[in-house]
């Protein structure tokens, strides 16, 4: 099949509803949920409609291409105060697991009561497990909105 997993918008769906029952089904309570940028975004705002909890973002770079990534950095942070609080983190995957990582020790330094974290694909070679995922793929997942970045790549991803 390829080096590519093409999530299309019907998929993402499904998905989404997979992890947000996984979550829901735990029966942990959640004050905020943060959806680290980009690709967590939109599945945190599902998650947090889902579980009906407040939502925030944190933006991270950490990829300056199609499978060309580099140290994390924050480029803006979260605006909820969250010492004290129970935090839901969440991302569209976990490849080698330096995003989950850094985010996670990024918060912690402001003082939560606990951080949960979730994503659809967790990679095999990842040395993060998060708490809650859908499936496990070694293939460079390509999410709806980056069909165009993929195709500007010069990458074939059998659209």
């Amino acid at each position: 099949m390829g080096k590519f997993l093409r999530v299309d918008w019907k998929e993402y769906g499904r998905l989404c509803s997979i992890l947000s029952d996984k979550i829901t089904m735990s029966g942990k309570q959640f004050d905020l949920v943060i959806g680290i940028a980009r690709g967590g975004v939109p599945l945190a705002m599902v998650v947090a409609d889902q579980i009906g909890s407040r939502m925030d973002i944190i933006n991270v770079k950490s990829y300056t291409g199609i499978m060309a990534r580099k140290k994390p950095r924050v480029v803006s942070t979260i605006t909820n105060k969250i010492k004290g609080k129970q935090i839901l983190l969440i991302d569209d995957l976990v490849d080698h697991g330096d995003t989950a990582r850094f985010v996670t020790q990024y918060l912690k330094r402001m003082e939560p009561k606990s951080i949960t974290t979730a994503v659809l694909f967790k990679k095999p070679q990842s040395t993060f497990t998060p708490d809650f995922y859908t499936r496990s793929t070694d293939k460079w997942i390509v999410f709806p909105w980056e069909i165009g970045e993929l195709k500007r790549s010069g990458n074939d991803v059998r659209l």
